[in-house]
């Protein structure tokens, strides 16, 4: 072991053993409301959106990569007295990604980013205490929503989209992820054990949270919370195309099956998506 390694090292070690406990008291004590819908069956729409295939390499670690059931998992954060816009936060999440998560076990690596922050091809590695950390990329970005996928050594298999909207006065944040264990050990603690589907609980509802945050505005009625589960997914398992035959950018049904965006609860048919800047 080189000296270089050893600040790394130690640093891992504080974030585990003073982190991990920082966080569970906070987690314990954590008044805001927490809406778990409790999980349900899901469908062929839970199934994640498709890659472009221009970021499909052999480090993407797809759903159909992973061991055990696929999640679909939403989180929704309501915010009343916003003083940003959705695309103002977005841009917020893409320049400053590291603000946004428990800093006390969490930290967020990438590389030089341009002025407008992450962007397609980007990579970030989400160090977390224990043997796993987090690598991921940017597969689709524009004016309000960024997806990333996750990369080989990750925990989970799969991506995870953070989107912005405006509902009336309200500013709807959400955090929408399509995910297998990304091993059986993984399988273990988060479909059985549960123990690594309520560390994710927690950090997501922190990021909801410090949306809220950042956004100068405030939660309208805490975080909802919503889990619907599928078979394992066969190889190449992705939504289906729209009935015209043809998918938006970000990998959703056309505008002819927008029906149920309103709602964004998993198992919705997704607008098409615009394009912006990036």
């Amino acid at each position: 072991m080189t000296r270089s390694h050893c600040p790394r090292i130690l640093a891992v070690l504080a974030r585990w053993l003073l982190g991990t406990g920082l966080v569970t008291w906070r987690y314990l004590w954590e008044t805001t409301p927490l809406h778990r819908g409790g999980e349900c069956r899901g469908d062929e729409t839970d199934l994640p959106p498709p890659l472009p295939a221009e970021a499909v390499d052999s480090r993407v670690q797809q759903a159909q990569d992973g061991c055990g059931p696929l999640f679909h998992r939403l989180f929704r954060v309501r915010i009343a007295e916003s003083d940003v816009g959705p695309d103002r936060l977005i841009e917020w999440v893409c320049c400053d990604f590291k603000r946004f998560v428990p800093s006390e076990v969490v930290d967020i690596r990438t590389g030089e980013l341009r002025e407008h922050g992450l962007d397609v091809g980007d990579e970030l590695l989400v160090e977390m205490p224990g043997p796993w950390n987090g690598p991921v990329k940017v597969v689709h970005r524009d004016v309000d929503r960024l997806r990333l996928v996750t990369l080989r050594g990750h925990m989970e298999a799969g991506q995870v989209q953070f989107r912005a909207r405006q509902d009336g006065d309200l500013l709807v944040f959400e955090i929408e992820l399509w995910a297998c264990p990304g091993s059986r050990l993984v399988h273990l603690l988060y479909s059985h054990l549960r123990l690594a589907k309520e560390i994710q609980l927690n950090m997501w509802v922190r990021f909801c949270l410090a949306a809220a945050a950042m956004s100068g505005g405030r939660p309208v009625d805490g975080v909802h919370i919503s889990t619907r589960l599928l078979d394992p997914p066969e190889r190449a398992s992705v939504r289906p195309l729209s009935s015209a035959g043809r998918s938006s950018p970000g990998g959703a049904p056309g505008p002819e099956a927008s029906s149920a965006e309103a709602s964004g609860e998993p198992g919705a048919s997704r607008a098409a998506r615009r394009r912006g800047g990036g």
